[in-house]
């Protein structure tokens, strides 16, 4: 599975100055428990801001120019050859803005959190044809900064989908 996770504002803010512009409490927990013992791919900034690899699962940087040293950390120059490197495993893409607008084309799920305000920043998730998914709401919260869980599967001809799985795996 290919996936991409990500919280955006109304106005499909994403950060705001290299930063995300906002905390919600339990936030880091969904994204843990999503994508442990997984691959997450994430663009230089976004890892940048992080600070360090993400434990218990494989973290690939993309960057033309970073060089990192770190166990179960590693360096792709596309998202290609992240692709290439995660092999057949769960893959979640979580960010940046340029990664997410590749990779929304071949992603099979978007786990989003929408955040129910309009928020100032300079970072956009891409606009994209909701026609083309199927919406899950996950679970809602109101409060100061409201917001819902959202899970995005691509539609299509299931059958067709795994059997491709299946060819991928006798590979």
């Amino acid at each position: 599975m290919k996936a991409l996770i990500v919280a955006y504002s109304k106005n499909k803010v994403i950060g705001k100055n290299g930063m995300i512009p906002w905390k919600i409490k339990g936030e880091q927990k969904r994204f843990k428990e999503l994508t442990t013992d997984n691959v997450v791919i994430m663009g230089r900034r976004s890892y940048e801001e992080i600070g360090r690899p993400l434990p218990n699962r494989l973290t690939i940087v993309i960057s033309r120019t970073m060089h990192i040293n770190e166990e179960n950390c590693v360096v792709a120059h596309s998202l290609d050859e992240a692709l290439k490197i995660a092999e057949n495993k769960n893959v979640y893409i979580s960010g940046g803005a340029r990664l997410y607008e590749e990779a929304i084309n071949i992603v099979d799920k978007m786990y989003i959190t929408q955040i129910d305000q309009c928020i100032e920043g300079d970072t956009f998730f891409p606009e994209f044809d909701e026609s083309q998914w199927e919406i899950q709401i996950d679970a809602e919260f109101v409060g100061d900064l409201s917001y819902k869980y959202l899970t995005y599967t691509r539609k299509g001809d299931k059958t067709n989908r795994q059997k491709e799985n299946l060819y991928k795996k006798e590979r």
